[in-house]
């Protein structure tokens, strides 16, 4: 192969290099097969609803710990996993003492 110029020949074969110790990670048409998303479309759309939404409301504003949290609990709620995220720190809160 000809190459335009020696920067040509090492950006094309240092992408090689890259491409080819990656074959296992882009194998776009099984994933297409297997039903997975390509591209970013599902999570730019799945991060507009998840945290803009909330987070975003008019007249709405945050501490960034506190937002933090939310986006935890949002997350957990909408992946299925809240009521384990639930027991596991409702454990952890001490209750008061009984009088």
């Amino acid at each position: 192969m000809k190459f335009a110029s020696d920067q040509a020949e090492i950006a094309i074969k240092d992408t090689l290099t890259y491409l080819s110790k990656r074959l296992s990670q882009i194998t776009y048409g099984a994933h297409r097969k297997g039903g997975y998303p390509i591209g970013s479309g599902a999570i730019k759309s799945a991060h507009k609803f998840i945290c803009h939404v909330r987070l975003k409301r008019s007249g709405a504003w945050w501490y960034a710990d506190n937002s933090n949290h939310m986006m935890a609990l949002r997350c957990a709620r909408y992946n299925g996993t809240l009521e384990r995220v639930f027991h596991r720190y409702a454990n952890t809160i001490p209750l008061p003492a009984k009088p």
